[in-house]
């Protein structure tokens, strides 16, 4: 119970994604089966559909703008800072900070990861190991919905007796760009929005929010 309580907010997190994940696969199939009805297509099962092309591009899609926002945060944050947001660095306070504000190398304690009194390329990964490891998973997942976005984009093309595209030539597409940025506006609106109201609204006892009597010009304070 101990290690429940001391996990529960990932725990939590994990329970309404897979919860997200099952009720998506479940409208989708509706939805998908609705529109082979309208089409005089035969209706398919929960798990060919789950396995379908439609399905994937939902949800790569999702994924790759998610994965661009926290990239994307995590990296501006090193530079740049929002007066006030307890989101951003105090101004004057930008850059990659000392080796000793960071606890690396020589100035590590006792209870340091191993890495971070590691020197050279081991440090230098470590280091940048969280914007990396953000950046590849929106890599991927971007690819992965550019691949299985072909896919159900030529199959609806067959299936209006249309010829198939290349995937060269999907990518360049509006149907693809379309996809993609309606996600990244909404994802950047939504950081957009925290960034700016921190500074004004609190929520009592969350890490995200200022301490609710700190001043509005409070920069870098959590409660």
């Amino acid at each position: 119970m101990r290690w429940v309580k001391e996990n529960s907010l990932a725990l939590t997190f994990l329970v309404l994604f897979l919860l997200a994940v099952a009720g998506q696969a479940v409208a989708g199939l509706f939805h998908y089966n609705d529109e082979q009805a309208a089409q005089g297509g035969e209706p398919v099962s929960l798990w060919s559909y789950v396995a379908s092309s439609s399905y994937a591009v939902n949800v790569a899609e999702n994924w790759q703008s998610e994965y661009l926002q926290f990239f994307l945060f995590i990296m501006l944050t090193v530079w740049l800072v929002q007066k006030g947001s307890p989101e951003s660095k105090e101004p004057g306070g930008t850059g990659r900070e000392s080796d000793e504000e960071q606890r690396v190398g020589r100035h590590a304690g006792p209870d340091s990861p191993r890495w971070a009194r590691a020197t050279g390329v081991r440090l230098w990964l470590f280091g940048n190991s969280l914007g990396l490891v953000m950046g590849l998973i929106f890599v991927l997942s971007w690819l992965a919905q550019s691949v299985a976005g072909h896919v159900a984009y030529n199959a609806q093309r067959l299936s209006n007796l249309r010829d198939p595209v290349t995937w060269g030539s999907y990518v360049t597409s509006g149907e693809f760009w379309d996809r993609s940025l309606q996600n990244w506006q909404s994802e950047l609106l939504a950081v957009l929005s925290m960034v700016v109201l921190s500074i004004y609204l609190r929520q009592r006892g969350s890490p995200e929010s200022k301490p609710v009597g700190a001043p509005h010009a409070s920069t870098g304070v959590e409660g």
